[in-house]
C-alpha cells in the first residue's frame, strides 16, 4: 500500500518557502497570498506532526525536520519537472540517445547500423562513445551498451555479447625469426594488455603455456588503440573472434589457436525501467539482440562446416 502523502499544494508552498526562507517571496512565485502559503505550511506541519520552520523576527529558518523534507521535496519536484519537459518535447519519440564504448561501436555496431536505419528511418540515433558509466537520472541518455558482469542496481540489463577471447595478431608474426606456431612461442613476443594484467594469465593457463610471462607488456585504456598495435604487428592481443570477425576476414588479424577462454565480463544492454516500453528503446534493443543472435548462428554454422 502506498504511503500517505501530504497535500500537493501544501508541499508546493513549503518548497517555495524553504527555498526563499520567506512566505512573502514564496507567495509571489506561486501567485497566491502570503496568508495562503502560511496556511499551507501550518497544515503540512499538522499533517506531519513536526515543526518545519522557526519563525524568527522578519525571517524564517528551517528546522532539522524542515531541512530533511526540503531536500526530498526539491529533488522530487526537479525530477517531475525534467520528466514533464521530456514528455512535452515534440522530438522525444524519434531521438534515441545511446552511450557505448568505442570498442563495440567501432568494431561491431558501426557496420550493422545500416540495417537499423533501413528498418527504422524515423528514429534519429545519437551515439555517445564513453568509458564512464552514464547516470540515467542526470544525463540525457536513453540506454547504454556497457562492459561488465551485468549487475547494475536499479537498471534493466540484457546480455548482448559474451567475451570468448583468444590471441589475435598480425599475419606478419606467422613468419620471420620468431614465428608463432604454438602458445609457447608467445614468450618471444610482446603481450598487449587491455587496462590490466587479468586476462592473459587465464588464457595462458588454459593453454598450458607456463613458460610465457603474463605480467609483461604494455597496457592500454583504449581497446581500439590496442587492436591497432596488434594489426600493425607490434604485439599480440586478446580479443573476441566474433567481435573482430571483420578484421579476421580481411586478413588484418589472425586467430591461429583453437582455444577461447570466456571472461567474467561481457557487453550488456542497459536502461532504466521507466523507458523499457518506449517504442524507440524496444526497437533498438531488439535490433541489437537480433544482430548478436545472427553472429552466433553464423559462428555455429562455421564450426559445423
Amino acid at each position: 500500500m502506498a504511503s500517505h502523502l501530504p497535500p500537493l499544494n501544501a508541499l508546493r508552498g513549503f518548497e517555495a518557502a524553504a527555498r526563499h526562507l520567506s512566505f512573502t517571496h514564496a507567495a509571489s512565485e506561486l501567485n497566491v497570498t502570503q496568508a495562503a502559503v502560511s496556511h499551507q505550511v501550518k497544515a503540512l506541519e499538522q499533517d506531519l506532526g513536526v515543526q518545519l520552520f522557526r519563525r524568527l523576527t522578519r525571517k524564517l529558518a528551517l528546522t532539522e525536520e524542515g531541512r530533511v523534507l526540503a531536500t526530498a521535496v526539491t529533488d522530487a519536484f526537479a525530477r517531475i519537472g525534467e520528466t514533464a519537459q521530456y514528455l512535452r518535447s515534440d522530438s522525444r519519440q524519434s531521438v534515441l540517445t545511446v552511450s557505448l564504448t568505442q570498442s563495440i561501436g567501432v568494431k561491431w555496431l558501426g557496420a550493422r547500423l545500416g540495417r537499423f536505419w533501413q528498418r527504422y528511418p524515423e528514429i534519429e540515433l545519437r551515439l555517445h562513445h564513453s568509458w564512464h558509466l552514464v547516470d540515467f537520472d542526470r544525463e540525457d541518455v536513453d540506454m547504454a551498451i556497457r562492459w561488465g558482469v551485468g549487475d547494475w542496481p536499479g537498471l534493466t540489463s540484457h546480455l548482448l555479447k559474451s567475451a570468448d577471447v583468444t590471441p589475435l595478431f598480425s599475419p606478419k608474426l606467422l613468419s620471420g625469426d620468431r614465428p608463432i606456431r604454438s602458445p609457447a612461442d608467445l614468450r618471444h613476443h610482446t603481450l598487449l594488455h587491455d587496462a590490466g594484467y587479468d586476462d592473459w594469465p587465464r588464457w595462458l593457463a588454459a593453454a598450458g603455456a607456463s613458460e610465457v610471462d603474463a605480467d609483461r607488456g604494455p597496457t592500454f585504456d583504449s581497446h581500439n588503440v590496442l587492436l591497432e598495435a596488434a594489426i600493425a604487428g607490434h604485439g599480440v592481443a586478446l580479443g573476441s573472434t566474433m567481435l573482430l570477425a571483420d578484421d579476421i576476414a580481411a586478413g588484418r588479424l589472425v586467430a591461429p589457436f583453437d582455444l577461447n577462454v570466456q571472461l567474467d565480463a561481457a557487453y550488456h544492454i542497459v536502461y532504466p525501467p521507466r523507458v523499457a516500453d518506449l517504442p524507440k528503446v524496444v526497437a533498438f534493443r531488439d535490433f541489437l539482440l537480433e544482430e548478436a543472435a545472427r553472429d552466433e548462428a553464423a559462428r555455429e554454422q562455421a564450426l559445423a562446416g
